[in-house]
């Protein structure tokens, strides 16, 4: 209660402040990038907006119009073929993205610099609570700058950036984007659009929209893997088991082909925002609704006495956001910044009749004040308070969590000094977690009490111009993560994973000391980027199988032990000829992860070496491009995890603007996995259950007036 008196008395007095006469004016700070209309270079995540090829660690953006043609149901999807980053691919709808080998309570998912507020880190098969079809860009962001954002990401940060909160006033009456796409692999449809209309005296209106309705997924190959084919025709070949469901037909799963049943879905948001500009600043609040309907790819049995479901989710949000932005003349602080975020979220899991089987609530608020120091001689930095606070409840038969609160409260700081040529960066934040967990009467199977944690995380990083175009830069951090609610305190089965889950209430605090090197450099046409990175990780916190099957349902038990992390990322692009009003181009990407446990091997999950390569024509109106992606096979497997095959695939696409670069029209034809080929995702729970899709015709259609 004290922390949002504490914010909205910070955010009544920006609102003050601004509420002064002032000619309104099309800007977002003065000195700040206008990253909505195609400022690609410029990192907005984080406190201290930066070139990219300043940032001390591995960082991604997906502009504008890259996302035409990368958009997906999910972000994890969406997000697929960056640098360093795979997908929990948990069926169509719920896939998350995985930050080089880490994934769920290890990233945080963001919404314009706040937490997306739902469950999604609860479990794989919570689909985020945000729509990457509104999103006007994309951010994928590790090192210093991640310390802002809280413990939880010790993986990294995905920012999904839109325009629900307006930051500039439009030159035009009226301000369109829209987006329509058809995929043919799940018979997509779908249609995403924003206006924004200056209202006079700096006022700003904003609304948006969008709809999504799929059938089930069409895959390359069987449902299930050759081993799981085998063992459920080994299973019909088995004298009845009156323990074994007699409705399952273990030949009829063997079988599978072609779909994926049980991965329709049905999703549509709105939302409303008004906005404040003038020369001291802005401010600004919004509303948004998500309704999401889909389900999650079915764990067939392959054996009697195993259960299978066809888990349904049907869940809603309602969010309320509010920024206010304080621009300063003063010598000390030239920017003050206020951001809040209240979500009320439910998700229900549906039985195949329909009838509710458990349901999921959570009520949530972030807020955060920032302060960014004005520049001097070379050095400047932002520092700020962050509070956030969850109350989680899980009702049902199925219930395996009980009702727990999460407060955490942060501070942090973030420095920069750049002489020239050296660019040097400190980074450190102080968190303190406090979880409680509340059982109702009746459920003696849970933890009831509370656990405390302090983190403390810094991180240090240089950069130096060594050559004309060259950049050498290196990072090193030691960051603390407090354990979440779900790893403590979980204890019985979960349909919408068919497995039964246990957490560990005597869990302590995850560490990591993690170096990272960098380069970057641009010469005669060629652009390269490559990163090598090792983790040093004491009390890893991780969820392995451990043979056992309850209820019909595999047991997976929260663990913990000391691990070694490290890889590598490396990106290419030469611009290798031009003819007439052409340029080609030749692409490439290689990305590889490998973290081992103490005591245990591999760990579970973690995907396998990755190489991609691509051919690109470009002109003002076209862009033709086709790339072949390689994954290899992952045998590096942990106990009861099972290997997964390599696969490669051939995509094809092409984009015209009608007009030239500037158009305010563009198509983007595709053709994914062009030759169908069966593939598997190693960081999926359900990949030995859940291929990915088929070949997909998508057509895609962008439109910004």
């Amino acid at each position: 209660m004290r922390a949002n008196l504490v914010f909205t008395c910070s955010f009544a007095i920006l609102a003050l402040s601004l509420a002064t006469p002032a000619q309104a004016q099309d800007q977002s700070g003065e000195g700040e990038p206008d990253y909505h209309h195609g400022d690609a270079d410029i990192v907005v995540t984080g406190l201290l907006h930066t070139s990219r090829q300043d940032a001390l660690s591995g960082v991604a953006v997906l502009t504008q119009e890259q996302l035409t043609g990368a958009i997906r149901p999910s972000i994890g999807d969406t997000l697929a073929h960056t640098p360093g980053v795979s997908a929990t691919s948990f069926g169509p709808s719920a896939s998350r993205p995985v930050l080089r080998g880490l994934q769920g309570e290890r990233v945080r998912v963001l919404s314009n610099g706040i937490g997306s507020i739902d469950v999604s880190n609860t479990s794989a098969d919570h689909a985020p609570a945000i729509n990457p079809a509104l999103a006007s860009r994309i951010e994928v962001l590790r090192g210093p700058q991640s310390l802002q954002y809280g413990s939880a990401a010790i993986g990294g940060v995905v920012n999904v950036i839109d325009k629900r909160i307006p930051e500039t006033v439009p030159d035009e009456p009226i301000h369109l984007t829209a987006l329509g796409t058809y995929a043919t692999a799940s018979e997509a449809r779908s249609g995403a659009g924003s206006l924004e209309l200056p209202l006079g005296n700096g006022w700003v209106g904003h609304l948006d929209g969008s709809y999504l309705k799929t059938s089930d997924l069409r895959i390359g190959g069987h449902t299930l893997t050759p081993a799981l084919r085998a063992e459920a025709l080994a299973s019909s070949l088995l004298p009845p088991d009156p323990l074994a469901d007699p409705e399952i037909d273990f030949t009829a799963n063997a079988a599978l082909t072609g779909r994926l049943p049980n991965t329709a879905a049905k999703t549509w948001s709105a939302g409303i925002g008004l906005a404040y500009i003038n020369d001291g600043g802005n401010i600004g609040v919004a509303y948004s609704h998500l309704d999401n309907f889909y389900g999650i790819p079915i764990r067939f049995a392959t054996q009697p006495g195993q259960g299978q479901e066809a888990p349904r989710l049907k869940m809603k949000q309602d969010r309320i956001d509010a920024r206010a932005e304080l621009l300063l003349d003063g010598s000390l602080i030239e920017k003050v910044t206020v951001r809040y975020a209240y979500g009320d979220y439910s998700h229900s899991e549906l039985e195949p009749d329909g009838a509710i089987g458990t349901t999921f609530l959570n009520k949530g608020m972030e807020g955060r004040l920032d302060l960014v120091q004005a520049t001097r001689d070379g050095w400047k930095g932002a520092s700020g308070i962050q509070y956030m606070n969850r109350d989680f409840n899980v009702i049902g038969d199925e219930a395996f969590l009980p009702r727990n609160d999460t407060e955490q409260l942060g501070v942090y700081t973030l420095q920069q000094y750049n002489s020239g040529s050296l660019l040097l960066e400190a980074g450190g934040r102080l968190e303190h977690s406090k979880l409680v967990s509340s059982p109702e009467p009746g459920q003696p199977q849970f933890f009831a009490g509370n656990r405390s944690f302090d983190a403390w995380s810094f991180a240090l990083g240089a950069a130096y111009d060594f050559a004309p175009g060259w950049k050498f830069g290196a990072n090193l951090s030691r960051v603390e993560r407090a354990p979440s609610a779900e790893e403590l305190f979980a204890n019985g089965p979960h349909a919408g994973t068919e497995a039964l889950e246990v957490g560990d209430p005597g869990l302590t605090k995850e560490s990591a000391w993690s170096a990272e090197a960098i380069l970057r450099g641009e010469i005669d046409g060629l652009t390269v980027e490559a990163s090598i990175y090792r983790s040093w990780f004491s009390g890893f916190v991780y969820e392995a199988r451990t043979g056992a099957i309850e209820d019909g349902l595999p047991v997976y038990q929260i663990r913990q032990a000391d691990a070694r992390m490290w890889g590598f990322e490396a990106q290419a692009s030469w611009r290798f000829a031009e003819s007439g009003h052409w340029t080609f181009h030749a692409d490439g990407l290689i990305d590889y992860v490998r973290t081992d446990i103490s005591g245990s091997g591999p760990a579970p999950r973690i995907p396998p070496l990755r190489l991609m390569g691509g051919l690109k024509a470009k002109s003002a109106h076209f862009d033709v491009a086709a790339e072949v992606e390689r994954v290899t096979a992952q045998t590096r497997t942990a106990a009861f995890e099972t290997a997964t095959p390599g696969y490669t695939m051939i995509n094809l696409e092409l984009h015209w603007r009608p007009a030239d670069n500037d158009s305010p029209l563009s198509l983007v034809l595709s053709a994914n996995n062009l030759f169908d080929v069966e593939a598997r995702r190693h960081a999926s729970y359900l990949k030995d259950y859940a291929p990915l899709a088929g070949r997909d015709i998508r057509l895609t259609v962008r439109v910004e007036i």
